[in-house]
């Protein structure tokens, strides 16, 4: 409704325009040709009013229903408002471009899909086309564990036994939450990702969905494996994402503790983009457990650090360079691997029983209009509303509520 009036109210105007373009014709040629500038064209209109008054007023007769749609969309989308007026996105997108070599043809849900973000991050294959919070256009793909090396996958809609799930959402502009649709099986998929200094896989991607789906898609992919950002071989501490904030946090523990031997835990959860964090750290140092409350920095030209960050780097000797993988966060303890699975006796019930114990675990939340929000678990708000977080490819990250009434049922995705 509110794109028909933005749309509506401006082909009137348009049309205004162009009728009295014509009548300007109709005048003279000298006043025709004067008239497809702007100044000559307020010169005709008050020299010729009684000619000009009817175009004039039907052009007029557009800002009404455009005053009204932008209106209705400021009360609704502000941030979007503000983005198709001051045209950042166009420069945004073409940003995003720039940063992987994705050459895929194909089509989503019956539409034309060219995603501009694509990563592979905790076994999960996604294809992102869209800078919001949800994408217009998502492809998920779940692989299992974190490849290490190259990936490769071949299934054909015949195989049997279990095979990576397959999830595709989409965001129609009249909607609040994405429509997503789950394809276990019937699918064929190839994909041959080869490594690629310093976190990137590239290859070829192929991927033929069922008929109903309307979904198939085909070409060169390029995938980041982690959410760091290089720049001249070095990690880009200017990028805003939890594994640059670990990187620079880990840095600094090494060079204040004189040691490489530093095993970060998980950061808790962050808003992003942000000026300046405090944030709890929680690591092993030499072996022995460390709590510390830091105070991390952002500008312009240095990106990320510590608030009065003054010691030294390690000498070559002390401390060889750390490897792209060891800025990302430690895998699971010999304990946490022998721990329950806390998937299978998983309900709503014991999430709002014990939200602690699921905090940061991955989640998948149904409502009861069939739609489906995908993200990071981050506890409950005063009014007792489940609070999903999601990264945004790496450009931060957005949260979103639910009342327990809009909740069908929830499910937990990892252990």
């Amino acid at each position: 409704m509110v794109a028909l009036l933005i749309l509506g109210g401006l082909l009137l105007i348009v049309t205004g325009l162009v009728w009295l373009v014509m009548r300007a014709f109709g005048t003279s040629l000298l006043w025709g040709f004067g008239s497809l500038l702007p100044p000559v064209t307020l010169a005709y209109v008050l020299y010729h009013w009684r000619t000009a008054r009817n175009a004039v007023a039907f052009g007029a007769m557009g800002f009404i229903p455009l005053v009204v749609g932008l209106t209705m969309l400021a009360a609704q989308d502000p941030e979007r408002l503000q983005a198709i007026l001051s045209l950042r996105w166009l420069g945004d997108e073409q940003q995003t471009a720039s940063e992987l070599d994705i050459r895929l043809n194909g089509e989503l849900n019956g539409q034309r899909f060219a995603p501009l973000q694509a990563e592979l991050v905790d076994g999960i294959l996604s294809l992102r086309e869209g800078q919001d919070f949800y994408a217009r256009r998502e492809l998920t793909i779940r692989v299992g564990s974190q490849p290490q090396g190259a990936l490769r996958l071949d299934v054909l809609p015949e195989d049997a036994g279990p095979q990576p799930e397959i999830e595709i959402s989409w965001l129609l502009p009249e909607q609040e939450l994405p429509e997503a649709r789950r394809i276990p099986r019937g699918y064929t998929l190839h994909v041959d990702l080869q490594p690629v200094a310093p976190n990137r896989l590239a290859g070829d991607f192929h991927l033929v969905l069922p008929p109903k789906f309307a979904t198939t898609l085909s070409g060169h992919l390029e995938v980041f494996t982690d959410r760091l950002r290089y720049r001249d071989g070095q990690v880009d501490t200017r990028y805003d994402s939890r594994d640059t904030l670990a990187y620079v946090v880990r840095d600094y523990l090494q060079r204040r503790f004189a040691t490489r031997d530093v095993e970060l835990a998980p950061l808790p959860a962050v808003s992003l983009p942000a000026r300046e964090l405090e944030v709890e750290v929680e690591a092993r140092i030499g072996g022995q457990p460390q709590r510390l409350p830091l105070q991390l920095i952002k500008n312009e030209s240095r990106g990320w650090r510590v608030s009065r960050d003054s010691f030294p780097p390690l000498a070559a000797s002390a401390v060889e360079a750390p490897a792209p993988s060891e800025a990302q966060e430690p895998g699971p303890t010999s304990d946490s691997a022998h721990a329950i699975d806390r998937r299978l006796r998983f309900s709503l019930q014991r999430l709002l029983s014990n939200p602690a114990q699921y905090q940061e675990l991955s989640m998948r939340v149904y409502t009861v209009r069939g739609s489906t929000a995908e993200g990071r678990f981050a506890g409950l708000d005063r009014d007792g509303r489940v609070l999903i977080r999601r990264n945004l490819g790496g450009a931060g990250a957005a949260s979103f509520s639910f009342d327990l009434d809009e909740v069908s049922h929830v499910e937990l995705l990892e252990p």
